[in-house]
């Protein structure tokens, strides 16, 4: 049963006890997570405070490696790759440092012009491959136009693929009974988010719009291994709005600014947004702001549960990397 407004607002600024294992949560995180409350106050639907839940995940890695380090004097380390000088991927790798150090994990980094050429970048990786205290690595995409992306990310070896992106990951993740050394980010963030909220999986219709081999693919055989009964949407699905409606979850990731509307929404469904996109906004300083590929309103008011963009699948992303990298950690030492 849905909680009320009022009482999902309460428990995520008490720490979200329920959802992210009582452990507690900063000043900012509680912030956010008021913001996020705030912002949902139309609708009738629980948050699912992504901001929240991933500063609790991260408490518990850092309780975790702090106890691996005491036992092996080692940490975790995680590389990241970046070519080019790309505003937004310089950013990302920024914030991707940033949490590494909040947790206890090595950052290491390598920083290639733009003009860099496909072995030159191979190198690098062949090197961080090589380096026993890299326990994962981070080609930061897109690369530069020139470059197969995919003979890069295959160059990573598999036991340091944290981006789980390799063929091999994905398809021990379509087998039943088989465990991928790492499940790709995004989508594993998805469950997590899912899971905390204890939204039931098992037995339930669940829908994944889009059908990307980072999102949509591996989103969907992460609920099939839950044993939800699941269908992806895609550009040529017919009457995907209907078959949408039917869902007791639905995991948006089409990349279409605030596309599903409320009629796409069961009433009840748990809702997963993936999407942020930016749309003009004259009342903001930046002049725009972001939102996802669910109509917030209106899904809000139909929906049980519900991520909010920002603040919800995005934080959970990085988190899920740094959760990663510990595994890699933990199996490349026989932990």
């Amino acid at each position: 049963m849905a909680l009320s407004f009022s009482q999902a607002c309460h428990d995520s600024v008490a720490g979200l006890r329920n959802s992210t294992r009582g452990v507690p949560v900063t000043s900012r995180a509680r912030s956010a997570s008021l913001r996020v409350c705030a912002a949902a106050a139309e609708g009738t639907a629980t948050i699912i405070d992504g901001k929240m839940t991933a500063a609790a995940i991260r408490k518990e890695i850092a309780t975790e490696l702090a106890e691996l380090k005491a036992k092996t004097s080692k940490v975790p380390g995680l590389a990241v790759v970046l070519v080019g000088n790309r505003k937004d991927s310089e950013t990302y790798v920024r914030s991707k440092k940033k949490s590494c150090a909040e947790v206890g994990i090595e950052s290491f980094g390598t920083e290639l012009s733009d003009q860099a050429t496909e072995e030159e970048i191979l190198k690098v990786v062949a090197d961080y491959n090589a380096n026993p205290a890299v326990n994962g690595i981070l080609v930061q995409l897109p690369l530069p136009k020139g470059i197969n992306e995919q003979r890069v990310l295959d160059a990573i070896s598999l036991e340091k693929d944290v981006d789980g992106f390799s063929p091999e990951n994905i398809g021990q993740l379509a087998m039943r009974g088989r465990t991928p050394r790492f499940v790709p980010c995004t989508p594993k963030g998805c469950i997590e988010l899912l899971e905390r909220y204890n939204v039931p999986i098992a037995g339930k219709n669940a829908v994944v719009v889009g059908r990307s081999n980072i999102v949509g693919l591996p989103a969907a055989l992460l609920l099939q291994n839950r044993d939800a009964t699941v269908t992806i949407v895609h550009s040529r699905t017919k009457d995907a709005q209907k078959i949408c409606a039917d869902a007791d979850i639905v995991i948006a990731a089409l990349g279409k600014a605030e596309f599903m509307t409320g009629d796409w929404i069961k009433p009840g469904a748990a809702v997963i947004d993936v999407g942020i996109n930016a749309v003009d906004d004259k009342t903001s300083p930046k002049g725009y702001k972001l939102v996802g590929d669910v109509n917030y309103k209106e899904a809000s008011a139909k929906a049980n549960w519900i991520t909010p963009v920002p603040g919800g699948v995005g934080p959970m992303t990085i988190c899920m990397l740094l959760k990663n990298t510990l595994e890699g950690f933990k199996q490349q030492n026989g932990l």
